[in-house]
């Protein structure tokens, strides 16, 4: 039996690869429907082209891009608003649109922090992203936007206190180190299989390694620290979305 279909919702091209590259691998292999929603940046951008090559690596499908400025790029969408400054209901409505048309059990985004280091663009998708999961399934929202549809899981990508050792070069590196106690996590998945994989995706974001961001940081760890940092993935589920429905569970 194949895995629940899975639809990642990220800020930025990088972050599907850098915090749930290994579960999209992991669910594609075995045969699920996947894809990745990215809210900031668009097609017709270098970025945009490089997500490209990542999800294909990760058999994600084509990109999905709701074309929202990223908070310090203004060039990443000309002509469009910031992300955190667009209308919370219009981005909600974009993104209940892909949810609809795809269909996913279970969707995948930023914690409440934001992941580790608290990116506002990544504040706010995890903001869009719980709004749109509950608005789906219900039909008087967003009437526009295609039959009703209600994920049946939402998980959080997140990081434990427990790992914050293997994360200590990244921490030396400046980043920041937004982390939940470990009893908040409820799924630990190891991803070591899909880590070539994952890595591969990574580096499909050319445009990051070269100006040294969190991709181009890893590729300058030793392996066995870059593998610490990436071969296991950890989620919280988003237990409010629904309570009386079958759990549907990512798997450890």
């Amino acid at each position: 039996m194949p895995s629940p279909s899975l639809l990642g919702v990220f800020a930025h091209p990088d972050d599907e690869s850098l915090f749930s590259g290994g579960v999209l691998a992991r669910h594609a292999a075995e045969g699920a429907r996947t894809a990745v929603v990215t809210a900031t940046w668009t097609p017709d951008t270098p970025r945009g082209a490089e997500l490209a090559e990542a999800l294909r690596i990760l058999g994600a499908g084509e990109p999905r891009m709701l074309g929202y400025a990223d908070a310090g790029v203004p060039h990443s969408a000309p002509g469009r608003p910031r992300l955190c400054e667009a209308p919370l209901d219009e981005a909600v409505g974009r993104l209940v649109a892909h949810l609809r048309e795809f269909r996913p059990r279970i969707v995948v985004t930023h914690d409440a922090y934001g992941g580790l280091t608290g990116h506002p663009d990544h504040v706010h998708t995890h903001r869009v992203t719980t709004l749109a999961v509950q608005a789906a399934g219900l039909e008087r929202l967003y009437p526009d936007a295609g039959a009703p549809w209600q994920p049946s899981a939402l998980y959080l990508a997140t990081h434990p206190h427990s790992a914050l050792a293997a994360l200590s070069e990244l921490a030396r590196a400046g980043k920041g180190m937004n982390t939940v106690p470990d009893e908040r996590v409820t799924a630990t998945v190891d991803v070591s299989p899909w880590l070539r994989q994952k890595w591969a995706a990574v580096l499909a974001h050319r445009t990051e390694v070269e100006r040294g961001a969190a991709p181009g940081l890893l590729a300058g760890f030793p392996e066995a620290v870059r593998d610490g940092i990436l071969s296991t993935e950890w989620y919280i589920r988003q237990d409010a979305v629904l309570r009386a429905t079958t759990q549907t569970e990512l798997k450890a």
